[in-house]
C-alpha cells in the first residue's frame, strides 16, 4: 500500500471570516478548524505524515508532533498559498524522493471523505497526478460591474476544484517555482502543473468536501463532520 506525505498550507489569515484570529484556528464543534482537518488526514491509512506550513508569526500552533501515530512537521510558509506549498515541499523529509507523489490539502477542508482520498490516490498514481473535484451542475452566469447578469456561460466540461491535489514532489516544486519567477499567481497546484504542460486528472469527489470560507460555513461544516467519514 502506497503511503504519501500531505502538505497542508496554513499560513493565511482567512480575512473573509472577520476578526483577529486566523480562520484555521477559529472554533468548529469546540476545537480549532484546522485540528479537525489534520486529524481526518492523519487517520487515513495511506497518509504517512503531515507537513503544515505556518505563518512566521503564528503564535497559536499547539506544537503537535504526532497525530494518530503519524509525524506532524512544520515549516514557515509565505504570503500566498503557492509560497506555503512550496515551502512545505522543500521541508519534507529527505526520504521523500523527487519522483514520489505528495498530497496537498487545504487546512479549511475538514470534511474530506476517506474514500475520496483513496480514489484520488488510486487514479492519480497511474499518471502524472490529479485532484479531487466535481462537475459544475448549476447554471453559470457572467456579471457586469453592477452585478447584473449579462451572459449565461456553458457549464459543460467545467469542474469545481477541491483538495487534496496530488503530484510528484519534484515536478510540483518546479512548476510552482516557474510560476513565481514569471510573476503568475496560481490559485492551486493544478494550475501550476497546467502551466508546466501537464494535464492533471480530475477525480470526482463528494461535494460536501467544502472549504470553510465564511462565518456561515462553520455551521454547515459542523453538521457535515457529524455525518461524513
Amino acid at each position: 500500500m502506497t503511503a504519501l506525505w500531505c502538505v497542508v498550507p496554513a499560513a493565511g489569515r482567512g480575512t473573509r471570516v472577520g476578526g483577529d484570529c486566523p480562520k484555521q484556528y477559529l472554533p468548529l464543534a469546540g476545537r480549532p478548524l484546522m485540528l479537525h482537518t489534520l486529524e481526518r488526514l492523519a487517520a487515513h491509512p495511506r497518509i504517512a505524515g503531515l507537513l503544515v506550513a505556518l505563518a512566521a508569526d503564528d503564535g497559536r500552533w499547539p506544537g503537535i508532533g504526532t497525530l494518530g501515530g503519524k509525524p506532524v512537521l512544520t515549516a514557515v510558509g509565505g504570503g500566498e498559498r503557492a509560497d506555503s506549498v512550496l515551502a512545505g515541499l522543500r521541508a519534507l523529509p529527505s526520504g521523500v524522493g523527487e519522483d514520489e507523489f505528495v498530497l496537498v490539502h487545504d487546512a479549511a477542508r475538514p470534511c474530506v471523505r476517506s474514500g475520496d482520498i483513496d480514489r484520488l490516490i488510486d487514479a492519480a498514481l497511474a499518471g502524472d497526478g490529479g485532484l479531487l473535484g466535481a462537475p459544475l451542475r448549476d447554471t453559470l452566469k457572467r456579471a457586469d460591474a453592477h452585478g447584473r447578469s449579462t451572459l449565461t456561460e456553458p457549464r459543460e466540461q467545467r469542474w469545481r476544484a477541491f483538495t487534496p491535489q496530488m503530484f510528484r514532489r519534484g515536478q510540483l516544486a518546479a512548476a510552482l517555482e516557474a510560476a513565481a519567477r514569471e510573476g503568475v499567481a496560481v490559485s492551486d497546484e493544478a494550475m501550476a502543473m497546467e502551466r508546466a504542460g501537464f494535464a492533471p486528472l480530475l477525480v470526482e469527489g463528494a461535494e460536501d468536501n467544502i472549504k470553510v470560507t465564511t462565518a456561515a460555513d462553520f455551521a454547515l461544516a459542523e453538521f457535515l463532520l457529524s455525518r461524513t467519514k
